[in-house]
């Protein structure tokens, strides 16, 4: 009875802290302590929510295609690569202090590049989301393969298989959970990686939608486009998590 209603309180508490945030801003939008033109109500960003839902979709719709696309070759180049560093030790001392230098540099400062570089279609933003989700996803697979106990890799190793049964057999699997942990970070990562490439030039998507309205000080809907933003990563890092389930059933078991 305790854990269960330990488990409750868990999942009621984001809940209340959400609530009781949303009513301290409409309170000070309430009683004016902020002009609305700065700060819209609660109630005025639902209402423009609600307006702009097809407007909205539509941007949205093409953020998802750069988002998910970029993510998906940032998940294969990070298998590649970490692969590769693993397995060869040269490779992981040479690359692995580039991949922390990379992190230094803002994105903000290497969307302009690619912009000028690939023009204003989809091709930088989705260049600027690998970019920005292949870090961590690398760096949580090498953290995963380096994990597996000794002791394993010399027995399978004592019984003849050769590496790729190794990595088949105990590194990959052994990996998935700390994969996982990184591609729950990346799939955040990787919608506001496209919002920000976005914001300097292109023709859709939700950072074009934000620079327009950002220009007609349409604060509403500014607050209306972050909360699809904030919507959207969450359901991607849901979408993780599920899929984490389904393919980790031992963990579940555990």
């Amino acid at each position: 009875m305790t854990a269960k209603y330990r488990n409750i309180t868990n999942k009621l508490s984001p809940v209340v802290a959400l609530a009781l945030l949303v009513g301290v801003w409409a309170a000070v939008c309430g009683f004016g302590a902020i002009p609305a033109s700065m700060l819209p109500s609660p109630a005025a960003v639902g209402s423009a929510l609600v307006r702009e839902a097809p407007v909205l979709l539509r941007h949205l719709k093409t953020t998802l295609i750069e988002s998910l696309a970029g993510l998906a070759i940032g998940v294969a180049l990070s298998f590649v690569f970490a692969s590769l560093m693993d397995r060869f030790r040269v490779l992981y001392q040479a690359g692995y202090p580039l991949l922390v230098i990379s992190q230094t540099i803002p994105t903000i400062a290497i969307a302009p590049l690619l912009v000028l570089w690939m023009g204003y279609g989809m091709q930088p933003k989705i260049a600027l989301v690998v970019l920005t989700t292949f870090f961590p996803i690398t760096v949580a697979l090498l953290d995963g393969y380096k994990s597996v106990d000794p002791d394993e890799i010399s027995l399978l190793r004592s019984m003849g298989a050769g590496d790729l049964k190794i990595f088949r057999y105990i590194k990959f699997p052994a990996s998935l959970n700390q994969f996982f942990s990184g591609l729950k970070i990346s799939a955040s990562y990787a919608i506001v990686g496209a919002v920000i490439a976005e914001w300097l030039g292109g023709f859709e998507g939700l950072g074009v939608y934000m620079t327009k309205v950002k220009k007609a000080y349409a604060f509403d809907k500014m607050f209306a486009v972050i909360l699809v933003i904030v919507i959207v990563s969450l359901a991607l890092m849901a979408a993780v998590a599920l899929l984490r389930k389904l393919l980790t059933p031992w963990e579940r078991k555990s």
